[in-house]
Order: C-alpha cells, then sequence, then structure tokens
C-alpha cells in the first residue's frame, strides 16, 4: 500500500468516526440525559418535608441539590466533550486547514471550560478529604507552598 493510499483509508475512517460522534451527540442532546432535562428535574425543600420542615428533610434535600447540580455538570460536560470530538475529527480529516476561527475558538473555549470543570471538582474533593480529616482544604496552589 502506497502513503497516499493509507491517508486516503485513515480519511475514510475520520470520516466514518465523526459521523459516528454526530450520531452520539445528537442522540445525547435528545435522551433524558442531556443537561436541560437533566436540569428541568429538581425537586424542592418541601418535596422532602412536607408542610413542616425537619432537620433531616433539610439535610436530604441539600445533599439531593449537590447530586443534583453534579449531574448536571457532567451532563453537560460530556455533551462538551462530544462537541470538542466532533470539531477536532473534522479537523483532523484536512491537517485543521479545513475549520474556520470560529470552530477553532469554540474548540479552545471547550478545553478551557472542561479543564475549568476538573479543576472545580479536584478543588471539591480536595475539600471533602480534608472535612474527613477534620483540616481545611487549600483553596489554591499558592496555599501549599511550604517556606523553608
Amino acid at each position: 500500500m502506497l502513503p497516499a493510499e493509507g491517508f486516503k483509508v485513515g480519511l475514510e475512517a475520520l470520516g466514518t468516526f465523526k459521523k459516528r460522534v454526530d450520531a452520539v451527540l445528537s442522540t445525547f442532546e435528545g435522551s433524558p440525559g442531556s443537561p436541560q432535562k437533566i436540569a428541568a428535574h429538581a425537586l424542592s425543600e418541601a418535596s422532602f418535608s412536607g408542610s413542616g420542615g425537619f432537620a433531616e428533610a433539610k439535610g436530604l434535600h441539600s445533599q439531593y441539590e449537590r447530586v443534583h447540580e453534579r449531574l448536571t455538570a457532567l451532563s453537560k460536560n460530556l455533551g462538551l466533550q462530544i462537541e470538542a470530538m466532533q470539531i477536532a475529527v473534522m479537523g483532523a480529516g484536512g491537517n485543521f486547514s479545513n475549520i474556520d476561527e470560529e470552530e477553532r475558538r469554540r474548540f479552545w473555549e471547550i478545553t478551557a471550560d472542561i479543564g475549568r470543570q476538573q479543576l472545580e471538582a479536584k478543588q471539591e474533593r480536595q475539600a471533602a478529604e480534608a472535612a474527613k480529616q477534620g483540616a481545611s482544604a487549600p483553596k489554591s496552589n499558592d496555599e501549599r507552598t511550604v517556606t523553608y
């Protein structure tokens, strides 16, 4: 097989992969797991406690809100990652020369958003771990710096 033939096969595979990514994104956006549909399923504190409030219901609602917020963020993150993959596959087919400036900007915007979400999730895990150990979690890299 000549190198050009291998490249052609690679482009065909990328085209097939892009169609699959497009289908996954379309299915995801219409599914019950889409960010919009997950965000629409919110329960009030009264759903847990009825007309009279009690501490356990308030605590349960607080945990529900935390989990609901996290699921919404994860769903949004998945959609963003699929969209970024879609742009990357489209660009890889033409050595990124066939992607216009708006698509490039969107790709880097998505990358930055995903990075921000990962950092926030890491900080949440550190705070939860520190709370288990009875200490406060560092809020930034600067607070972890040790001076000798």
